[in-house]
């Protein structure tokens, strides 16, 4: 099974859907959004691409009402889990939080196959051993809208995770230069905990999509 891991939209329609689209083509059948969603209309496009979206909010807590408002009239297709997520997907346990030292500090207990974050805006795919004496699997996916943070000129980027062999895929979407289009493509293939410390290279898109093909409406 393979699952679109994203986080850091903050309100960034366009991004967001043009990342669940390229998950869906690639074969995602859900959708994990690790936080700073901001605003339930965020979602009328992506949630039109007809995968499930599971979602926490992060810092920046947004419309938590409009929120659930959403989620009650996309009844199994936009699920809001709050500040923590705790999912079963593929026979993997899943915690999805947003706060980098709160998704170190669950994969150290060794209760989840995989802890996604986000908040630093920077992708990162790794493992991080346990209290168990094993390892977890922790990955932030970036800021899938490209957005700076402090110290931090950010790649748009998200994160294909293939539950079945538990490998993860960094893909990039570049915003061209007139901000009229988006293009995304695979990046980093098999992140192992060899390279798991290595920062991953951001490959030129293969393809060019024009936003509006995901405007909200």
């Amino acid at each position: 099974m393979k699952i679109c891991i994203v986080s850091d939209s903050h309100d960034r329609s366009d991004a967001l859907a043009a990342a669940i689209s390229d998950a869906r083509t690639a074969g995602a059948q859900v959708v994990i959004h690790c936080g700073d969603l901001i605003g339930a209309n965020t979602l009328r496009a992506s949630l039109k691409l007809g995968l499930p979206i599971h979602a926490v909010h992060g810092n920046n807590l947004g419309d938590i009402p409009a929120l659930y408002r959403m989620m009650a009239g996309n009844p199994g297709m936009f699920t809001y889990h709050g500040a923590e997520a705790v999912l079963e997907l593929a026979g993997r346990k899943i915690l999805v939080t947003h706060m980098p030292h709160h998704g170190r500090a669950f994969a150290c207990t060794g209760d989840y196959d995989l802890v996604c974050h986000g908040h630093s805006h920077t992708a990162h795919v790794g493992k991080q051993k346990h209290i168990g004496d094993g390892e977890s699997w922790l990955v932030n996916p970036g800021s899938v809208a490209g957005i700076d943070a402090p110290g931090v000129k950010a790649v748009p980027s998200w994160v294909l995770a293939d539950l079945s062999t538990m490998t993860f895929d960094i893909c990039t979407l570049t915003v061209l230069s007139d901000l009229k289009e988006i293009g995304c493509k695979s990046g980093l293939a098999t992140a192992s905990a060899a390279s798991s410390h290595a920062a991953p290279a951001f490959p030129e898109p293969d393809k060019a999509r024009k936003l509006k093909d995901f405007a909200v409406t």
